[in-house]
């Protein structure tokens, strides 16, 4: 079945199963592989990306639910001042260790960041639970994004 899409963007159509999940389509038919697979069960948030601004996990979502929708990857997330502050902050930082959450980390903050410019801990806390750092980077994450937030102000 051939399944419009926007990502980052850019309009493209991508001829899948239309139960795909969007994380295969991604990875798969676009090449866009920053976005990760950890668990399959919507759990980790390693797959996070935004659909129409909001994070949302790649792996439990159909492709053919985001037809017509703003599918944003760890790709196109820097070509806004939103997702640019929070990868400066990341690279300012050195957030990463093993990194393989850091796309799904990144873009939880990033649509934290663009409904809420000056986050407490509380709120970074609630946007950023369910994406899960096996190397325990948490401080750093907030480090990143309260530093992202300053330069946003």
């Amino acid at each position: 079945m051939i399944i419009p899409l926007q990502v980052n963007g850019q309009q493209t159509q991508v001829d899948a199963d239309p139960n795909t999940p969007l994380l295969w389509v991604l990875r798969d038919h676009l090449n866009l592989t920053g976005t990760k697979y950890g668990c399959g069960m919507a759990l980790c948030g390693a797959c996070t990306v935004h659909i129409d601004g909001a994070p949302t996990r790649s792996c439990s979502t159909r492709v053919t639910d985001t037809a017509g929708k703003l599918i944003t990857t760890i790709e196109g997330l820097g070509s806004d001042n939103v997702g640019k502050a929070v990868q400066d902050a990341w690279i300012a930082l050195d957030v990463p260790q093993c990194g393989y959450c850091q796309s799904g980390q990144i873009m939880s903050a990033a649509a934290l960041l663009a409904a809420n410019k000056n986050p407490n801990d509380a709120d970074i806390d609630a946007a950023m639970t369910g994406v899960v750092c096996r190397c325990g980077t948490y401080n750093a994450i907030r480090a990143a994004i309260k530093r992202a937030a300053k330069a946003l102000a």
